[in-house]
């Protein structure tokens, strides 16, 4: 394994992991550059990953015909990938979340066959094998499922029938069934949402009736209702939402480098430094560090290039390459604290590969 900041000064070096105060970052780990790993037991991209209670990542669906080995699962222990499962229907452009049983529900998407889906699914990690669950009442694919405090998931927007949907639902884990969760003030999909400190949830960009939004906004789950926040500084699609250490919420790209900043106690955004390239379709994983790394995703065409953005700074400082281009791959946190990149779409098509971003423990 080469370390990814080889012959570059010490400085820049050092800044890969500082923090500010010239010291080790929480957790205590170096960061030690890409690897690869074991390729997928099939191309995928659109498919979703999901870090399971056991360290494990069930990766589910794939961009292909609707073909089956629609799941595998990593073993971070290994490094092996398993088949496991079949989902009752193959699936791409769903969402997976990891609910608190450590069972994964998967909803919505599309395929060849069935169109537009609203048929969703739970998967069990012990028994590999998945179940079906209550229909969502609206079809959608491009939407956000996000995690709440009560372990409700919150499903929001999509691409439905008739375009982009306004419309949420709430999934309760208990009665395994969906119930109407109001209606965004701007329909979209191809958005971004993360769970704020606050229990709320903040959605923001993506494509609504009118084309490409900067707007964003805010769910209560105790009200059910929806708020809109102040506007971003430019229209983002397919970006990336990553609440940091501080509370704040970092976005990144959806059409170009810039990235900004989101406040929650006063709904408003702040213009931070910008990334090397533009990017959509890319990554943003939290590392223990408490930096963000962004992989790959397009500009023009799909980039193998990584950075890191340093909250004390407010800038970005390279990360090494990938040994493959990508766009629409996803990006885990593995207890080790290393991040395994999957699958994805290169100029040549679909992609089985997988590497590691390695952080080993100082000694």
């Amino acid at each position: 394994m080469l370390a990814a900041g080889c012959g570059a000064p010490a400085e820049e070096r050092r800044s890969a992991w500082d923090v500010g105060d010239g010291q080790a970052p929480p957790g205590s780990f170096e960061r030690v550059g890409w690897s690869s790993a074991e390729d997928m037991h099939a191309p995928r991209h659109d498919h979703t990953a999901s870090v399971l209670p056991s360290g494990q990542v069930l990766i589910a669906g794939r961009y292909t015909d609707d073909a089956r080995e629609s799941a595998e699962v990593y073993d971070s222990a290994t490094r092996r990938w398993s088949r496991t499962g079949e989902m009752g229907s193959a699936r791409r452009g769903h969402t997976a979340s990891v609910l608190r049983s450590g069972r994964v529900l998967v909803a919505g998407g599309h395929n060849l066959r069935e169109g537009i889906l609203a048929s969703a699914e739970e998967y069990d990690s012990s028994t590999g094998r998945w179940s079906p669950v209550g229909a969502m009442a609206s079809l959608r694919a491009g939407h956000t499922a996000t995690v709440l405090p009560s372990g409700q998931v919150l499903i929001a927007g999509g691409f439905g029938v008739g375009g982009a949907l306004s419309r949420a639902e709430l999934y309760d884990p208990v009665s395994r069934t969906f119930s109407l969760a109001g209606r965004m003030s701007r329909a979209r999909y191809g958005h971004a949402a993360v769970l704020l400190p606050t229990g709320k949830v903040l959605v923001v960009g993506g494509i609504g009736a009118m084309g490409e939004l900067s707007s964003a906004e805010e769910y209560d789950p105790v009200t059910r209702t929806w708020s809109e926040v102040d506007l971003m500084a430019r229209p983002r699609v397919h970006p990336t939402a990553t609440l940091l250490d501080s509370g704040a919420v970092l976005v990144t790209g959806g059409g170009d480098s810039g990235a900004e900043l989101y406040a929650p106690a006063s709904r408003t955004w702040k213009t931070v430094g910008a990334m090397a390239m533009a990017r959509e379709h890319h990554s943003a994983t939290l590392l223990p560090s408490g930096q963000v790394l962004v992989v790959g995703g397009m500009g023009a065409i799909a980039s193998a290039h990584a950075e890191l953005y340093e909250p004390r700074s407010e800038r970005w400082v390279p990360a090494g390459a990938l040994a493959t281009a990508r766009s629409h791959h996803t990006a885990s946190l593995l207890p080790s604290g290393a991040v395994l990149v999957a699958g994805g779409h290169s100029s040549s098509g679909p992609l089985a590969g997988s590497e590691l971003y390695g952080l080993e423990p100082r000694r």
